[in-house]
Formats: C-alpha cells, sequence, structure tokens
C-alpha cells in the first residue's frame, strides 16, 4: 500500500521514526528497484540550522515549502543526490533525508548502477544517503515527484515493526546536538554508529 499524504501531514519526527520499516520503490525502464528504510534523519524548519529552509526561501529549497508527501532531490557537495520526504503542512519547511535501505527488489540493477560484484555484502548496497540514490537511480529528475502516486514512492509492505534508536544527526557541522537521526536498531545497512549526546 503507497502511504497517503497525511502520513507526511504530521510532525515530522514522528514521520521519521514511521518511515523505518516502509519501503522506498523506484520505478525506471531499467527494471524497479526497492529497499526497506533503516535510517532517517530529520530536519525542521528555519530555526534548525542544518535544514536548507535556514536562509529561508530559494528556488533550490522550495521543494521544502510545498505540499507534503513530495520528494526533494538535491546534489550535494556536487557528487551526491540525496532524496528526502516533505513532510508537514505546504508552507511550513520540513522533510526526512532517507539514509540507508536494507535492498529488497532488484538487488542485481542495484549492483550494476552501483558498480560492485556479488562479492560485496548485500547491506552495503544503500548504506549511505548518496549510494542508495544510486543503487535505485534517483537524480535530479526526481525532484518533486509525488511519493503518493509515481515512479518514486514509499510503500507500507507490511512488514515487521522495527525497534529504533535515536542519536545526533551525522555528515552535518551544525544543529549537530538535535537527537533526530533514527535508526532501526538491529539492522546491519545503517550507514554509521549511533553519535548519542555527551
Amino acid at each position: 500500500m503507497i502511504l497517503k499524504r497525511r502520513f507526511y501531514n504530521r510532525p515530522t519526527l514522528d514521520v521519521a521514526r514511521d518511515l523505518i520499516g516502509k519501503v522506498l520503490v523506484h520505478e525506471t525502464r531499467a527494471g524497479l528497484a526497492s529497499g526497506v528504510i533503516v535510517e532517517a534523519e530529520a530536519y525542521i524548519g528555519e530555526s534548525d540550522p542544518a535544514c536548507h529552509a535556514a536562509p529561508g526561501p530559494t528556488k533550490r529549497n522550495a521543494p521544502l515549502y510545498g505540499p507534503p508527501g513530495v520528494a526533494y532531490v538535491y546534489l550535494n557537495y556536487g557528487i551526491h543526490y540525496l532524496v528526502n520526504a516533505v513532510t508537514e503542512a505546504d508552507g511550513w519547511p520540513a522533510a526526512v533525508l532517507i539514509r540507508a535501505l536494507e535492498p529488497k527488489d532488484g538487488i542485481a540493477l542495484m549492483r550494476r548502477r552501483r558498480g560492485k560484484s556479488r562479492d560485496v555484502n548485500v547491506n552495503d548496497l544503500c548504506r549511505g544517503p548518496g549510494n542508495l540514490t544510486k543503487a535505485l537511480g534517483i537524480t535530479l529528475a526526481q525532484n518533486c515527484l509525488d511519493l503518493t502516486g509515481s515512479a518514486l514512492r514509499i510503500e507500507d509492505q507490511g512488514g515487521p515493526s522495527r525497534p529504533v534508536q535515536w542519536s545526533r544527526r551525522i555528515g552535518i557541522t551544525v544543529g549537530v546536538e538535535q537527537e533526530w537521526r533514527v535508526t532501526a536498531a538491529d539492522s546491519t545497512a545503517v550507514s554509521g554508529r549511533p553519535i548519542p549526546n555527551p
């Protein structure tokens, strides 16, 4: 079942937690690839210095100010595409960055896209936000797609609920004190060890 817009139209931390165990799906001409979300980070509002909305509305961050349930894809440091799910009410800028997946469908396709042989552990294919977009074929072409009804979507496939763990966000230099990173505590596919506050 594809997640409905009301799923995303809630407090961002609730959405982040509830995305753990859901399945990110991308259909392309090359085939379908998907993975179970096991790591995500919340970015909330203009007062969050690590959120792209911190400087106020821009052309780049416009999707953050739009309706919930839309994909916000951007190029990070000119190298990696990162995919986010926009959350909360239209006009309130917030999103959840999807950081890691446990590969599910299209694993051979993911290996080809990543240039990884069969010797590479399957859980390494989508470990980290840049790796998962490459594995799923997500680029700027998917920016602003409707996650509730497009080739890029998030589904509830009835998987078991996963125990979660909260920690500080990683890969950023500001807003690091917030424990807004959520991981599936039982997964070996997360992108880094939890960093608790001292």
